[in-house]
């Protein structure tokens, strides 16, 4: 058993500084995974980082020690997240379909005040013009430096499916960049971002 693990059913058993320990370890990659989807707005995205960990303790039966804590815990936040925009679409007749529908298509009322760094801006609007899984993906590799086998198991697809996704989404990034109405310098900032990633293999969803 993995220390988080550890951690993890210590705090379900009643631990509660074991559970601060844990929380304290993820908090800050919690907050940054809710940033790039709801803006600037503090209040909204402290809202999901709490219905985060308190949906880990209610769905801790689920998690079995085969998976890694981190990824229980990135799954959790993706469904609240998820969650949370079925509820500021549910006056459509339809559920969204995340895997085709982005930030963008779906903002009803999500917070979106530019970031103090128009770079920084820049970079997170192209990412809310993507699809919400691809959105996921992209910053949880990326950024949290989750392998896709792990992202596999929060999404619950195949590995390879994650690593077309990636690859999907670069694509996408670029073209929603070369689109942006923002300086040149801006720009630049932004492609240099998307050039410090690894390219992943590209294979059919």
């Amino acid at each position: 058993m993995t220390e988080d693990a550890a951690l993890f059913e210590a705090w379900v058993g009643g631990d509660r500084t074991a559970g601060a320990e844990l929380i304290e370890r993820y908090y800050d990659a919690v907050v940054r995974f809710f940033r790039t989807k709801v803006g600037d707005d503090g209040d909204q995205a402290a809202d999901l980082v709490q219905r985060t960990f308190l949906g880990l303790t209610e769905a801790a039966g689920r998690f079995r020690g085969v998976s890694s804590f981190r990824a229980f815990l990135y799954g959790v936040a993706r469904n609240v997240f998820l969650e949370h925009l079925r509820t500021l679409t549910r006056d459509r007749l339809r559920d969204p379909d995340f895997a085709v529908s982005s930030i963008v298509d779906l903002r009803t009322g999500l917070a979106t005040r530019a970031a103090r760094a128009e770079a920084r801006r820049l970079l997170v609007e192209c990412l809310q013009h993507l699809p919400v899984e691809l959105q996921v993906a992209v910053e949880l590799h990326y950024w949290e430096d989750v392998p896709v086998g792990e992202l596999a198991e929060i999404q619950g697809v195949p590995a390879g499916t994650i690593k077309s996704r990636l690859f999907r989404a670069r694509t996408l990034l670029r073209e929603a960049l070369a689109a942006a109405e923002a300086p040149s310098a801006d720009k630049a900032a932004v492609s240099a971002v998307f050039d410090a990633w690894p390219v992943p293999a590209p294979e059919a969803e």
